[in-house]
């Protein structure tokens, strides 16, 4: 069977102290499910890997589960393919804006579609100065004043009801360089 490569996020990970889990831990965790080639990027919980598994929902139950063990707390586990990232960066309705500033740029990975009532409920939001897009899985927000201080997340997961996690453009582009050169190896 041919391995696939697979980029796991992981929510609310080492954030204010909580939640705490080293790179080197969740590497070895993964691998200990028997995940190739299991690479960690920052320390937000990004994790590029070789599977046969096919199955992403029961992958990502996997490891939330193995997380919960070995660490003590449950994380949401948002998976994606390669194939999927990139249609992710290729999709970004930002792309072609001069002066888009990619630290600002977040995009948020949802666990499962929220269905249509929860995406008009997110789009009728008032976060400006922010600017919002959405996708089915995803959303695309830019933050022009920075993320710290934006009250727009919260709203936006309080509507949506679905778990997410977001990463922002430059680690976007860099774990799909990542899983994209991992994948040339398979």
């Amino acid at each position: 069977m041919m391995m696939h490569v697979v980029i796991s996020m992981l929510r609310g990970v080492n954030v204010g102290g909580h939640h705490l889990i080293r790179m080197g831990v969740l590497k070895a965790l993964c691998e200990s499910l028997g995940l190739r080639n299991v690479q960690t990027y920052l320390q937000s919980g990004n994790v590029i890997f070789a599977t046969n598994e096919r199955d992403l929902d029961r992958l990502a139950l996997a490891i939330e589960n193995a997380i919960e063990q070995r660490c003590g707390f449950r994380c949401d586990v948002i998976l994606r393919t390669t194939a999927e990232l990139r249609d992710v960066i290729l999709a970004s309705p930002f792309a072609a804006r001069q002066g888009i500033h990619p630290g600002k740029l977040a995009v948020i990975f949802l666990a499962e579609d929220p269905g249509q009532e929860a995406h008009d409920k997110v789009l009728a939001l008032k976060i400006e100065p922010e600017e919002l897009r959405m996708a089915v899985r995803e959303y695309y927000i830019y933050f022009p004043f920075g993320m710290g201080q934006s009250k727009a997340p919260a709203a936006i997961a309080k509507a949506l009801k679905v778990s997410g996690t977001g990463r922002n453009w430059n680690s976007v582009t860099k774990i799909l360089e990542m899983a994209e050169k991992l994948e040339r190896l398979h």
